[in-house]
C-alpha cells in the first residue's frame, strides 16, 4: 500500500480507447508476454467535494435555482473520476482505436462528458447544442499553473469547431464556459496508451506492459496530480499496486 500524502488517490480501468495516434517520442512496437498492474485506490481522508452555483441566466434553456457541481467523488471510500498512468513510456503497444478524438458538448449548460480521455495531438470538437452563446475554453493543466489552449465563441445552436490538442508539459486540460460559470469538465490527454480511468470500485488495470520498472502516476482534474512511485513489471507477470492517500 503507498501513501500519496493530500493530493490523490486512485486506481482504475479504462475500457475502449483509441490507437490512431502515437504521442510525440511515443513508438509502436509488438509486446510478446507482457505484464499486467493492477490495483485498487482509497480516497482516504478526502471527502466528496460539490460546488452550489446560482443560475442567473438563460433559466429557459440552462434552468431554474442552483447548479449543483460534482468536483470530487467518492464511492465507498473508493475515488471516482481519476486516471493512474505509466510516466514517460517510450515504446509498447499502440493506442486503442478512437483515441484520436473526443467530442464535447454543450447542452442545458452543461458539458458532457464530465471526464473525457484522447491521445495527445488528438483532436477535440467542441459542439454547442444550446439556442445560447457558450464559450468553449480549455487550459492545459501545469502543477498550480494553466494555460489556455483553446478559446473559442459559439453564439448559436449548432455551432462547432475543432482543434488538435498538444499538451506540451500537462496531462490533462479544464474546461470551462466563460458565459456560464456552472459549467465545468475535465480531459486526461495520454502521451502513451498505459494508463486506466478509475472504475466505480476504486479498481484499475493496465495490460501489455512491457517487462521494466515503471513510475507511476495518479491524475484527477480537480484534485490535482501525484507520483505513486515505482512499480517493477516481469515478463507475462501481474504486479497488485494499491494507492491511497
Amino acid at each position: 500500500m503507498i501513501e500519496l500524502g493530500r493530493k490523490l488517490a486512485i486506481a482504475a480501468t479504462f475500457i475502449g480507447l483509441a490507437g490512431a495516434v502515437d504521442a510525440a517520442s511515443y513508438k509502436v512496437i509488438d509486446v510478446d508476454n507482457g505484464g499486467t498492474i493492477v490495483g485498487s485506490v482509497s480516497a482516504g481522508d478526502n471527502e466528496a467535494e460539490t460546488k452550489s452555483y446560482t443560475i442567473s441566466k438563460d433559466n429557459d434553456i440552462c434552468g431554474d435555482g442552483m447548479r449543483e457541481v460534482e468536483f470530487v467523488r467518492v464511492n465507498d471510500g473508493m475515488l471516482q473520476d481519476a486516471v493512474v498512468f505509466l510516466e514517460k513510456v517510450k515504446e509498447g503497444k499502440a493506442f486503442p482505436d478512437g483515441l484520436d478524438s473526443l467530442t464535447l458538448t454543450q447542452e442545458k449548460c452543461a458539458f458532457s462528458p464530465m471526464l473525457g480521455v484522447m491521445a495527445n495531438k488528438g483532436e477535440m470538437t467542441a459542439i454547442n447544442s444550446d439556442n445560447t452563446l457558450h464559450n468553449i475554453h480549455t487550459y492545459e493543466q501545469i502543477g498550480k499553473a494553466r494555460r489556455t489552449v483553446m478559446n473559442v465563441s459559439q453564439p448559436n445552436a449548432g455551432d462547432e469547431v475543432t482543434k488538435t490538442v498538444k499538451l506540451r508539459k500537462g496531462d490533462g486540460m479544464k474546461v470551462e464556459c466563460d458565459a456560464h460559470d456552472f459549467m465545468h469538465s475535465f480531459v486526461f490527454v495520454a502521451k502513451n496508451p498505459y494508463f486506466a480511468v478509475v472504475d466505480e470500485n476504486g479498481s484499475y488495470s493496465i495490460p501489455d506492459v512491457p517487462a521494466g520498472t515503471y513510475n507511476i502516476v495518479v491524475w484527477h482534474g480537480f484534485l490535482g496530480e501525484v507520483e505513486g512511485g515505482e512499480v517493477e513489471v516481469s515478463a507475462g507477470g501481474e504486479v497488485t499496486f494499491d494507492l491511497t492517500y
